[in-house]
């Protein structure tokens, strides 16, 4: 047994075991985990001015006061559409350079509100600018600092055209001088106004592709209008593939719940929609929206295609269940 209060190399010795351990496991190990997520489709990657506004959103310590994550319970339904997922941060979480990771963005403290939509919610560049240079002018009981350093004070006579100006009025400004927004607060607004929550009600999936029939099926027109009908429905989020997007929707190629001999459970999810797993985004409901014979077709092509083997789901079974989740509701 070691005794740590007289042998000081063992004791620096597990000292350091421990710190190699905890490091691996908070830090080493969630980055590799990170890796394996795939952005949302649809979703687009951050512009160049954004990309740089991203960086004085960090360096001017934005994120100790706000927030970029919608939680999945009744009072962050004020700051998104959805709860958010960690394919939602796909883009932003490049490295910034060799030497340093990127920033966390999801942040702990709420002493301002929650940008993860601001851009829907304050699209106007005068709105944000007027914001920065002094909160008070927008949000008359804000409590967030001015960043007045992020303009500069120009001669109305070496104004550019092109340059950013506050009004007159607003900023008290004396003689000919007036506010002019620096590059660094152009880049921050540019940041700030991409920050919308992706909908998924407004992705519309392409139909440049639809999983070629097997030969067994050519002809059928059940599996046909099934394919088309998964295409128009499904595809955007579970994929044209049936892989799903990781950490954002599950695969079903190879699912438990697709090849399932009894398709209960299935029928069930798409008629009443999933929101029982954290790590996976929140399914809708498709009863008002798809027929029996609609969803009956979506099922068969789900359990024979991607190398599922279910037998076929009858379409009694969907009617019945059907009936009985009304008479619940």
């Amino acid at each position: 047994m070691l005794n740590l209060h007289k042998d000081h190399k063992n004791l620096v010795l597990l000292a350091f075991s421990v710190f190699v351990t905890l490091s691996i496991c908070v830090a080493i190990l969630p980055a590799y985990q990170m890796e394996e997520y795939e952005p949302i489709p649809g979703q687009r990657d951050l512009t160049a001015s954004e990309r740089r506004g991203l960086a004085v959103y960090i360096s001017e310590g934005c994120v100790a006061c706000h927030t970029q994550q919608v939680r999945n319970i009744e009072m962050d339904r004020t700051w998104g559409e959805r709860p958010s997922l960690a394919s939602d941060y796909y883009y932003s979480k490049k490295r910034m350079d060799i030497w340093r990771q990127s920033p966390s963005l999801l942040g702990s403290e709420r002493t301002g509100p929650d940008l993860t939509d601001i851009g829907n919610r304050q699209p106007s560049d005068q709105w944000h600018l007027l914001h920065l240079y002094n909160p008070r002018l927008v949000v008359k009981r804000s409590i967030m600092p001015r960043y007045s350093w992020l303009f500069r004070i120009s001669d109305t006579l070496s104004v550019k055209s092109d340059d950013v100006t506050l009004p007159r009025s607003i900023t008290n400004m004396q003689g000919s001088d007036v506010i002019v927004a620096r590059e660094e607060a152009l880049d921050l607004v540019a940041y700030l106004k991409g920050l919308q929550q992706f909908s998924f009600e407004d992705y519309k999936s392409t139909m440049d592709f639809i999983p070629a029939l097997s030969k067994g099926n050519v002809g059928n027109e059940k599996v046909s209008q099934g394919a088309s009908l998964f295409q128009n429905n499904c595809a955007a989020c579970h994929q044209s593939t049936g892989r799903g997007v990781k950490g954002a929707f599950p695969p079903l190629a190879g699912s438990l719940i697709v090849n399932n001999k009894n398709p209960e459970t299935l029928i069930k999810i798409i008629l009443m929609g999933y929101d029982a797993r954290k790590e996976y985004g929140v399914m809708q409901a498709f009863a008002e929206q798809l027929s029996d014979e609609e969803i009956k077709a979506i099922a068969d092509h789900e359990r024979s295609s991607w190398g599922n083997s279910a037998p076929k789901v009858p379409l009694e079974i969907i009617t019945k269940l059907r009936d009985s989740i009304s008479k619940i509701q």
